[in-house]
């Protein structure tokens, strides 16, 4: 079980982590599919953009900040390390840190954004800093592979996550509120995953992190709690083919990933529901209960493309229920993170995350045009899916 909750914590998921821009409104997610769904109208969505947000003009610096700009020391040329479209690789990145210190900030940039499915930002204590450089020599400082986190071994847990930041579709500079950062002691490294999606090129990239920093005291500390629930999609009754299969569809996602992916997909029916025998259906979900103290200050959610709608509640079912996030529209193309308001979460509390995904999508989505249908799992290719919540928490 310890392995599994390792795997889950570092697991290659595209979303932001702290306190961003709002995602836009119902209504325009709505706007962005059509206003219908499975039965109802029959948009055309558009695909993954492919394309960065438009760039702002970056935030003016608070007292005590600072910025520093880091990328890969070469442009790196992405490929399948096995089969597939998808290649999750690392990168260590030095942002030189002589003090103690707090990430307030970061703005990543992918080099090619048509390729980049997501960044995420692992931190590497002092003490590993040496077997992370170890890891970047050996590849010449290229990176590494690294499916499933950052291939340095495990660090934290679910309710402690090892994030700095990340970046997916939709993301600009993020700013976290002038009272919290993300702690990076001295001498402190930083892994950079990319998961790259070869259905959009294999152009060299060269992406880089443009990272807040400051030495102000009193900031509290900002952690990232994960919340992952099953993906079990079967084809559609109409629909046939070899992967149609679970097992085979289990078997497809190890071969493309590694043996750890089989065993998160059973893992997390365990976890969530106490058994090994799936239920398949659109909407899956998993309820959590708090181990530890906190305050909620933001909320995130993470799908694929077959994603249709997303909700965290807190205390589902009881006179203290209450929506931590809604979006009743999934749009891959903009997974900010929503502010709020701060929110206290005690031991014995529960956290839901719910998704619903729709093999629909299928007959209308460009990316997805042409690849047979297919038992949907959790797997960490674009093509396949996620149910992932996300919460960004400060601890009494």
């Amino acid at each position: 079980m310890r392995a599994l909750v390792v795997a889950l914590t570092v697991a290659a998921l595209a979303v932001l982590t702290a306190c961003g821009t709002p995602n836009p409104t119902a209504q325009a997610r709505l706007e962005a599919h059509g206003t219908g769904h499975a039965g109802t109208q029959e948009p055309t969505p558009p695909a993954h953009s492919a394309a960065p947000a438009t760039p702002t003009a970056p935030t003016a610096l608070r007292r005590g900040e600072s910025v520093r700009t880091v990328t890969t020391r070469a442009a790196y040329t992405p490929k399948a390390p096995t089969t597939g479209t998808d290649d999750y690789h690392c990168f260590v990145l030095d942002p030189a840190v002589t003090r103690d210190a707090f990430v307030t900030g970061f703005d990543i940039a992918p080099g090619q954004p048509a390729e980049v499915h997501h960044v995420i930002l692992f931190r590497v204590p002092a003490a590993d800093a040496a077997r992370a450089r170890a890891r970047d020599a050996e590849s010449g400082g290229t990176g590494w592979t690294c499916f499933g986190g950052a291939g340095l071994g495990a660090g934290g847990g679910l309710d402690d996550a090892p994030w700095v930041g990340a970046w997916a579709p939709g993301g600009r500079e993020n700013v976290l509120p002038a009272d919290v950062g993300i702690p990076v002691e001295k001498g402190s490294l930083l892994v950079m995953q990319v998961h790259y999606n070869l259905r959009h090129g294999v152009a060299p990239d060269r992406t880089s992190v443009r990272l807040r920093l400051s030495t102000s005291a009193g900031l509290a500390p900002l952690e990232t709690m994960l919340y992952p629930a099953p993906v079990e999609l079967p084809c559609r009754p109409d629909r046939t083919g070899p992967l149609c299969d679970r097992g085979a569809a289990v078997a497809d996602v190890s071969q493309r990933f590694g043996p750890m992916s089989s065993r998160i997909v059973n893992g997390l029916l365990l976890v969530c529901d106490g058994t090994l025998l799936p239920a398949p259906g659109p909407t899956q979900s998993c309820t959590r209960r708090v181990e530890q103290a906190a305050t909620i200050r933001a909320a995130a959610g993470h799908m694929h493309l077959l994603g249709s709608s997303l909700r965290i509640e807190l205390d589902p079912g009881t006179a203290r229920a209450r929506t931590l996030l809604e979006i009743p529209v999934w749009n891959f193309d903009d997974q900010g993170a929503v502010p709020v308001p701060a929110t206290r979460i005690r031991p014995g509390d529960t956290i839901r995350v719910t998704c619903t995904h729709d093999q629909s999508w299928r007959d209308r989505l460009p990316d997805l045009q042409g690849l047979p249908e297919r038992y949907v799992v959790w797997g960490e290719g674009t093509t396949d899916e996620m149910c992932l919540g996300l919460l960004s928490v400060t601890r009494p």
